[in-house]
């Protein structure tokens, strides 16, 4: 009988652990630290690396306001520059400098260029290129300049493609076609970066009304899942509004390609402590969003939206990017 008794009592204290265990089990866990609020973190450099590329084109002076510029943004915490560079052969050795210069800093770079015959730039022809030739150009330029890559690395075919070649989708270009032709794209870089064995994020931004026309789930889909939008608007609350409706339209993360203030048609001449209110008051409603993924901000120095002046001081806003980029918890 003694035995008997001993057993329950053996088995029901194992019961009592076991039950104990299970529900220390089920306990929250402590959340997770480390964890940085966007994957991409970028600053652009457009007014420089393309307005000036065939202005300073054999100026080597140029080299030190690359040094300079790149230098500050590398200061932000930022994890990518974008450089807007011309993709055409005849300004590879600007692109290369700049290039050249992110790598000492140790960042990776966005390349967010593109043919000058797209739009136009620089005396080329406007729409001088069709698509299956910009197909063509974007593979040899990958090909060709496998050197300029590094992993982790993003790189657009075609920026706000809406802009140039047959003609903006919302007015005189075939949606479906156009649909296409961005896949086709997306698809062509990936293929030749595999084939130069480079880890390259392929994204291609456009203005936030194309894609509310073209993205639906199916593209959104094709495109990596990712739409990136270049997108200006009048008020923070309005730019966290349209990154949630694209994300629950299409389901897919969002990017944001181009962000920044103020462009006075929109935002009127806002006074530097203005500036740095708005994007402290927009990165507050957009930081903690899942399906915000990463943003560049445009630009560094040059234009009404710059963060430095063209001394290369910084305005306010640069302390608040700064201290955005450099959060590195979702708390």
């Amino acid at each position: 009988m003694k035995k008997i008794i001993l057993i329950i009592v053996v088995l029901l204290s194992a019961m009592f652990i076991f039950k104990l265990a299970d529900k220390k089990s089920s306990l929250p866990t402590s959340p997770q630290v480390n964890k940085r609020i966007w994957e991409i973190k970028s600053i652009d450099t457009m007014k420089y690396s393309r307005d000036l590329s065939a202005e300073k084109l054999n100026d080597p002076t140029f080299n030190n306001h690359i040094d300079a510029h790149i230098k500050i943004i590398k200061d932000t915490g930022a994890t990518h520059v974008a450089i807007a560079t011309p993709y055409d052969d005849r300004f590879n050795s600007v692109l290369r400098r700049w290039v050249s210069v992110a790598r000492k800093y140790d960042l990776n770079i966005w390349f967010r260029g593109n043919f000058s015959g797209w739009e136009g730039w620089f005396g080329e022809g406007r729409n001088s290129i069709t698509r299956d030739q910009h197909l063509s150009m974007t593979r040899s330029f990958i090909k060709n300049n496998a050197d300029l890559f590094k992993d982790g690395d993003v790189f657009s075919p075609c920026p706000e493609c809406e802009n140039g070649g047959p003609g903006d989708p919302r007015f005189q270009t075939n949606v479906a076609d156009y649909r296409k032709f961005l896949i086709a794209e997306r698809n062509a870089s990936l293929e030749e970066f595999k084939s130069i064995d480079k880890d390259i994020t392929v994204l291609d931004s456009m203005n936030f009304d194309v894609a509310k026309l073209i993205m639906d789930k199916e593209t959104a889909q094709a495109m990596g899942n990712i739409i990136v939008i270049d997108h200006y608007v009048e008020s923070p609350e309005r730019l966290a509004r349209d990154i949630d409706e694209l994300h629950k339209t299409t389901g897919a993360k969002v990017f944001l390609g181009e962000f920044g203030a103020p462009i006075p048609d929109i935002h009127g001449n806002l006074t530097e402590e203005e500036q740095a209110q708005w994007i402290e008051q927009a990165l507050n409603l957009i930081r903690n969003k899942q399906h915000l993924i990463g943003l560049n901000y445009w630009v560094a120095i040059g234009g009404s939206t710059a963060i430095y002046n063209e001394e290369l001081a910084p305005k306010p806003a640069a302390e608040i990017l700064k201290k955005f980029f450099k959060l590195d918890s979702l708390n």
